[in-house]
């Protein structure tokens, strides 16, 4: 398998250079094939924000997945692309007044709630729009907690769903996230817990709800050698719960983004420079902090580099060609002995990465994005 990639990726150096984002068609759908066969009851609904390329976007078009948005912006760039209205939905709860009113004006009406106040925006500049109360969750043992800026306390549910009825809206079920890149199954199922709680309580009070969002977080390996949880590992559980604490009228869906996106991406840089400092070998690349390998800022994300040269292996530091200190890319790196021109590439990085990359800092260009 690495043969064969290192074989496209000496090709594609050769005739376009360095560095390269090459997003594989192929690994995008085998991550789609996964989810539906260890998920089959839940719908997904890509979140763009992982990789919002327009070829994987239009790829997942063909596929029939729904997309979440968080800005009118991106709302715009999978309905021109060809997405249905219908299979978007308006995760993001802090939205602006303009941001609703252009998603009632291109038919988006699928929103999720944590606060009364967006409710009177919702019912102002989106009358009738579906909403689901995005209640707070564990986010133990995921690496990054969104629990810490969204979600209500799930006691204010009723509250919120209540409210939302009473302004003309259509209240029909519960979101929740419990971070990204979640290794602890538990996490969802306490979530799962409290979210049939709040369906029991919603239908005494004369509510009918249909629809559970179960978020994202769905973990994927950056490295070889981990051997945390599963997808595979953790549907089994999910799907008895489901099953045992739901019936068969309710509507499952999730928010995948890393777990679509990150497997497909293989990022391809070349040394550009290199020298001998703290007792170990130094190496420059040529893409950094501030472009492809941004996720390990903002996304709390470490990577498994690797050389495409053979040979006997020494302690080394990656460093990115930008001319601040900051960007360091590893101090601890076991690479054998390379030179200028030498290719570094990284596996699991098509999530955020070249999505949270800067255009342009100090001049230096994210990578190239190259579907194959």
């Amino acid at each position: 398998m690495s043969d064969g990639l290192e074989h496209l990726i000496r090709r594609l150096v050769k005739k376009q250079g360095s560095p390269l984002m090459l997003i594989s068609k192929k690994e995008l759908k085998e991550q789609y094939d996964r989810f539906k066969r260890y998920l089959s009851n839940v719908e997904p609904f890509y979140a763009i924000k992982a990789n919002p390329h327009p070829e994987i976007i239009k790829y997942f078009i063909k596929l029939g997945t729904g997309f979440d948005v968080a800005s009118a912006a991106e709302l715009d760039l999978v309905l021109d692309l060809g997405a249905d209205p219908a299979k978007v939905i308006f995760a993001n709860t802090i939205k602006s007044d303009a941001d609703i009113s252009h998603a009632y004006k291109r038919k988006v009406k699928f929103m999720t709630v944590d606060n009364e106040p967006e409710l009177y925006k919702i019912a102002k500049n989106c009358p009738g729009a579906k909403i689901l109360a995005r209640i707070k969750v564990d986010n133990v043992g995921s690496t990054v907690e969104l629990s810490r800026k969204f979600g209500a306390d799930p006691d204010q549910a009723i509250f919120l769903l209540k409210k939302a009825h009473s302004l003309g809206l259509k209240p029909v079920g519960i979101s929740f996230h419990v971070g990204s890149q979640c290794i602890n199954e538990k996490n969802y199922l306490q979530a799962l817990d409290i979210t049939a709680t709040i369906f029991n309580e919603a239908k005494e009070v004369g509510l009918k709800l249909d629809t559970v969002d179960i978020g994202g977080g769905f973990p994927i390996r950056h490295f070889d050698r981990d051997d945390h949880m599963t997808l595979k590992d953790m549907a089994r559980h999910l799907r008895k719960k489901m099953k045992r604490l739901f019936g068969k009228e309710i509507k499952f869906i999730a928010e995948p983004g890393r777990f679509f996106a990150g497997p497909a991406g293989t990022l391809v840089t070349q040394v550009v420079g290199r020298t001998f400092r703290n007792n170990r070998n130094f190496y420059y690349i040529n893409d950094g902090l501030y472009a492809d390998f941004s996720g390990m800022i903002f996304d709390h994300c470490r990577y498994e580099f690797k050389s495409i040269r053979r040979g006997q292996k020494f302690l080394s530091t990656i460093a990115g060609p930008t001319c601040d200190s900051l960007d360091i890319l590893s101090h601890n790196e076991d690479l054998p002995e390379l030179e200028v021109g030498n290719i570094i590439y990284v596996k699991n990085i098509g999530a955020y990465s070249c999505a949270s990359a800067v255009p342009n800092f100090n001049g230096f260009k994210p990578a190239k994005i190259v579907m194959v």
